[in-house]
This record gives structure tokens, sequence and C-alpha cells, in this order.
């Protein structure tokens, strides 16, 4: 508010409010504390008021204000409000950094929709983020006694969901806490194109799509690594099950579940700025008190009720977050002052159009392409050629895996398996990103001098979203944080029951027994990961070592399906490659370069995709295929086809079956990138003001999901 504003603040029911009287200087400043002020006037006092009658036409709302650290040299301190920053005298810091402002509005300048909760009182941030905690659990507790039955209807939903719910959690998994901050930063320190280094994964997940999601789904496994014993036999494939399922189920998982963690209290600090609260004598940070209620909200309906509720909430929380980003990124472009005000903005701060908003990963001039400092031709071609199929990675996994097969085996039929993952991929590619992209160029204009860019998106919704859509945006990143919490909390434990306790410790125990250690197995996880959270100091490092086991493995991954001669030992032997070579790569190749050179990365993951492609073979040819007893049973389950199992198919009497899809399948690959990529460029012409161009990307996107759909409906029949 304007100093000496003639203002009463009021106070209703338990919120609290801080009103702030101003008054002229008695002495004015001068020179250059005077130039640095940002006005003559001192706070007297703070007085908060309960509500008249009188005033019952007028809303008074709950806006978060946070007060920053005291500036001791200056003598004063930031205040952060919903128009902008204050600076105000450090005296008022204690009262400041307790209490809200309340201004008012009219309410009948507010929508006809908001009407009914602002009757109710539910008007501030807390309240709508209270509500929605609710619901989550109230969720969590109606499929309690459905997904206690057995364990497939605690970690695979019965294998009921249709295609939209399965899909739909897919999507809602990958969208954590972190990744619009992740997004953000990318554009605003490399514009649009800047995505590409996700954006390359396109391709891996439309091979999932046309060459896996059916085998998954025919396999009747209940997790990725139980198909170690139905793919190999004999003891190496019992080693390769219940390491994978150990490895997967603690470090990997607890790694991710620390950094979207870290991510969640980054985003907490600078939305909030909470105070310290004391627990069991020790000084506890709000916003880590903050975080852990979420996250045990979320182990309460993960926990009572396993994968169904896990996936009902995923479609809530998908659809909350996704309204909160589009709102945000209205309200950012609004603060701007429009697109075409955006547009010009950006350009001029990244010195060219293309520079700024191009989505092409290279810069085409009338001397041929030219490459972005940030993504030299060697990273680029690496990102294009090798790193989508070679890389094994959480969520991206060549020839699928994780939680995405996790969702396929939930799939009521093999056709919701496949619809479920093909709409994972256009959602996940290209509906999703582009409220991220317009909020984060926004950032660029906002806040020119901000150091860290991925604290740009959490400012702008501080700074821009007005009550009650603040509280909504703070639901939103809730909910964000829960679905992947959810998905890992469930997904770790359905590893480490089903393919280390049921198949190694007690394989006689009844449903019940194991629907109770599974149970018991996601409270453990959930403590470890708080003990994770606490360790890990550096997101950057975690990701490096993620992508230094999983580097190389991508080849072997895709060609278990198709080719008789995969073996258990090619999978362990790629494995132990990758990570040694990774790890000797890091050691070594990464110090040959320069600092933050993207080609270091590069080199290294051709590096180790060659070594590991070699020792693999090599072990391969080394050692006997899989007994033909076991290399039958599992052609008779899944029916992989091609010329990989001519050998087994023809001894079978199904002769030289094709691939599931034959030809199509590899057309259907293509039109299916083709769709992707032509939907997401188009939509972004269409916000830039280019109609012509993204009307004419978007028909050839829809050209693309026709010929899909011609195949998919003579192909992919509803049986079970």
């Amino acid at each position: 508010m304007r100093p000496y504003t003639p203002h009463r603040v009021l106070c209703h029911g338990r919120s609290l409010a801080l009103s702030l009287t101003w008054k002229l200087r008695n002495r004015p400043l001068t020179g250059s504390r005077a130039a640095a002020a940002l006005t003559s006037w001192d706070v007297a006092a703070g007085r908060a008021e309960p509500i008249p009658r009188a005033s019952r036409d007028r809303l008074w709302t709950q806006v978060p204000v946070v007060a920053g650290p005291v500036d001791r040299k200056r003598g004063d301190f930031p205040l952060w409000l919903p128009g902008g920053v204050l600076r105000l005298p450090a005296s008022a810091w204690p009262v400041a950094s307790r209490l809200a402002t309340m201004p008012s509005l009219s309410r009948n300048a507010l929508p006809r929709a908001a009407q009914p909760l602002l009757d109710l009182g539910i008007l501030g941030p807390r309240d709508i983020v209270a509500a929605y905690f609710v619901f989550c659990t109230v969720i969590g507790l109606y499929f309690t006694r459905r997904g206690g039955k057995s364990l497939s209807e605690y970690f695979l939903s019965g294998r009921q969901a249709p295609w939209w719910l399965a899909g739909t959690a897919m999507v809602a998994t990958t969208f954590a806490a972190d990744t619009p901050l992740v997004v953000t930063a990318l554009v605003a320190t490399k514009g649009v194109a800047g995505n590409w280094l996700w954006w390359n994964f396109v391709m891996s997940g439309m091979l999932t799509v046309f060459f896996f999601a059916r085998l998954w789904r025919r396999a009747e496994v209940m997790t990725d690594v139980e198909l170690a014993e139905l793919r190999y036999g004999g003891g190496p494939a019992a080693f390769l099950r219940g390491f994978r399922a150990l490895y997967l189920a603690i470090p990997i998982n607890l790694i991710i579940l620390g950094w979207v963690t870290r991510a969640m209290i980054k985003i907490l600090t600078i939305a909030l700025g909470l105070k310290d609260v004391s627990v069991l004598g020790m000084t506890v940070s709000g916003e880590v008190v903050a975080v852990g209620i979420c996250f045990a909200i979320t182990a309460i309906y993960a926990v009572a009720a396993g994968m169904w509720a896990v996936m009902w909430t995923d479609l809530v929380q998908f659809i909350v977050k996704m309204s909160a980003v589009i709102v945000l990124a209205v309200y950012s472009v609004r603060a701007v002052g429009g697109i075409d005000v955006l547009k010009a903005k950006v350009i001029a701060h990244f010195g060219s159009e293309t520079a700024a908003l191009s989505v092409l990963p290279v810069s085409v001039t009338s001397t041929g392409i030219v490459a972005y400092a940030w993504m030299p031709l060697l990273t680029l071609g690496v990102y294009l050629s090798v790193q989508w199929w070679a890389a094994w990675y959480p969520g991206a996994e060549p020839g699928g895996g994780g939680y995405v097969a996790q969702r396929i085996f939930s799939a009521r039929s093999e056709r919701d398996g496949v619809l479920a993952t093909l709409f994972f991929q256009i959602a996940h590619y290209a509906l999703r990103p582009w409220p991220w992209i317009i909020t984060g160029l926004a950032t660029v204009v906002l806040y020119p001098t901000l150091q860290d860019r991925e604290a740009g998106y959490v400012q702008a919704f501080v700074d821009l979203l007005p009550t009650p859509w603040r509280g909504f945006m703070l639901a939103g990143f809730a909910a964000a944080y829960m679905s992947t919490v959810a998905t890992h909390l469930n997904w770790g434990a359905s590893y480490l029951v089903n393919d280390f306790y049921k198949r190694f410790l007690n394989q006689r125990a009844t449903e019940a027994h194991y629907v109770a250690v599974s149970r018991v197995a996601t409270v453990l996880l959930f403590f470890a990961s708080m003990a994770v959270t606490s360790q890990l100091t550096s997101i950057e490092k975690a990701w490096e070592l993620l992508l230094a086991l999983g580097a190389g493995t991508g080849l072997v991954l895709i060609l278990r399906w198709y080719w008789w001669r995969i073996n258990a030992w090619s999978e362990i032997s790629a494995m132990i490659a990758s990570f040694a070579v990774s790890l000797l790569g890091f050691a070594y190749l990464k110090p040959r370069f320069a600092e933050n050179d993207p080609n270091a990365t590069a080199t290294i993951m051709l590096v180790t995709v060659a070594c590991s492609t070699v020792v693999w073979l090599a072990v391969t040819m080394m050692t006997r295929p899989e007994p033909d007893a076991v290399l039958e049973a599992f052609y008779r389950r899944v029916r992989p086809g091609g010329p990989g199992w001519a050998r087994v198919s023809t001894r079978l009497g199904f002769g030289r079956e094709p691939i599931p899809g034959g030809a199509l399948a590899w057309t259907n690959w293509i039109a299916g990138i083709v769709a992707v990529y032509a939907t997401l460029f188009g939509i972004g012409k269409i916000i830039f003001g280019e109609l012509g161009a993204g009307l004419l990307m978007l028909a050839v996107a829809a050209a693309a999901f026709y010929w899909i759909s011609r195949s998919f409906a003579s192909d992919l029949r509803p049986t079970k």
C-alpha cells in the first residue's frame, strides 16, 4: 500500500493482519540514503481489529506476506507483497515476520463461481490446501478395503484400470514439484529450444508405445524386474531379479524422492517463508515441517489403499496442477503487458528471435547450420541418435519399465495399456510444457537480474497471483509433489515385497500377509527417504549418478524382447560395464573438457555405450543361451514375433510370425513422433501469433494421428 493511505485492516476468524500506520519523518533523509529509500515515511505501529458487522459487504482476503532478512547495513528489510516488494525499517520486522496483510475487495467485483466459498469463509491459501489434503485422505480411506484384498489390487489396481486413468497417472507422476522450476531455468538461460534436453526422449517413448506396451501387458508380471525370471532361467535370472529389485527400490528410488523433496522445500521457502518450530527439542524450519505434512498425508493414502488411491489421486492432482500452471501463465503474460510485449522483450534479451523462441535445437542461417553454445553439434547428435535408446533413466526407460510399466500392468486390457502409453507421450511432451515455457519466458522480463532462475517460477506466483489463485497454486505444487511421492512409495514397495520378500524370504504366506508387509515396506521407504533427503546436498550430483548407473544398458533392454539369444548374463554384464565405464569417464574424461562443456557428457555417453555394448555382446556369445523350455514358455505367453525369434516360433509351430503390429509398427512409430512434435510446435506458433504456421503444424499432427487410429482400429481389438 502507498504511504499514508487511509485504511483500516481487519481480522476475520483465525486470520492475522498487519496494519502499518505511516508518519512523516522528523528529519527527511538526504543524499544517497534518500535516493535508496522507498519512502520518507516511517512505520509507526502495527494493529489488528475484529471484523465489524457493518463490513460484511466487503471481503477481507488473506494474502501471504514474506518478510526477508534484515539488512543491518541499510537498517531495513524487504517485504514481499502481491504487487511487488517494499523495504521497511528493521523495527517493523518482528511484526511483519508473523502477520499477513488483508486488503479489502468488494464482493460484487468477485466471480460468481467463487461466491459460495467466499460466503463460507474459505478464502485463503491455507484453506484451499487443507481442503485438497482432506480430499486426498478421503480417497485413500475409500479404497482401503479394495486395495487390501491382494497384492494385485494393492500394486496393480487388480489390472482393471481404464486407459484414460492409467495414462493420466503416468503424466501426473512425471509432473513433479521441481519440473516447472527446471523448465523455467532451461528457458530463461537457453531459450525455448533448451527443452531439447528432454524433448529428445519422444522417440524412446513412442518406441514403448508401438513395440513394447502390448508385450508388457501380455507378460502378466507384477513388476518389470519380475520379467527377469520369465525371460531367463536359473541362478543368474534369480540374482538379476533380486539385485535390480533392491537397486531400484532403495538407492534409485530414495535419490529421486530426496531430490523432489528438496525441491518442494525450496518452493515453500520462497513462497511462504514459514518460521522455525521446535520438534523434540530441535529447531526445524517451517518449510521442512510443511513438506513433512505433505509427505505424511501422501504416505497415509499410499499405505492404506495402494495403487487404487495413487491413480485416482493422480487424476485429481493432474487436473489441479495443470489448471494452476495455466492460470499462472495467463497472469505472467498480463504482468509483462501481453504476448506481443513478452515476445519483443525476450527477443531483446536473447539478441534474436531464433535464440529466444525457436523450437529447433540449431540455428539455420545463410551460411549453414549453427549450433548453440549450450548444445554443440556433437551433443545434439548424441541426444538425437544415441541417448534416447542407449541410456536407462526413470520414466524414460528404453523398452519401457519402472512406473510406466506398472501403469501398463494395471490396465484392464492390452488395448488399454497401449492407449494409456500413447496418451502419456502426447500429454507429457506436447500438451503440458507450454504453460511452463510461457511463465519461464516471463520471468526473464520480470526478474532480469535474478541469479537463481529456478526460483523465478516460484517468485512469479508469489508476486502475481491474487487470492484465491495463490492458494490454488500452492495446492498445485502440493499435488505435483504428492503424486510423484505416492508413485515412488508404491513402486518401491512392489519391488521389495514381490521381487525380494515374497520371492526369496517367504513364498508361502497368504495374500493378506503380503499386503500387510507391503504397507510396512511403504512406511519404511517413507522414513528412509526422509533420511536421504537430509543428506542429499546436490540434486545435480544425484542426476549425474543416475545417468552413470543407467548409461549404456538401453540396447540390451530393447533386444531382450526381440532376440532369443539374449540371456541373463547379457543384462548383468551390461549393467556392470556401464556403471564402471561411466564412473571412469567422469573421473578421467570429464576433466579434459572445459567446465560445463556439454561435449564432456556427450563423449562419456558415446564411450560408455560403445564399451558396454562390446562387453555384453561378447559375454552373450561366450555364455550359454537360455534353456529351450524357458524360451518357449516366454514365447507362448508374450508372442513377440520377428526374425529374432524365428528359431523358437518355428519349433513351436507358430511359423515365422511378424512382430505385433507388423510393418505398421514402424510407420506408427514415425507417425507418433511427427504427431507429438507437430502438436508441440503448432501450439507454440499459435501462442506467439503465427496462426497460419501453427494451424498447418496441427493439421500435420491430425493427419499423423489419423494414420495411427486407422491401424489401431484393426490391430488393437479390446481383448484381455
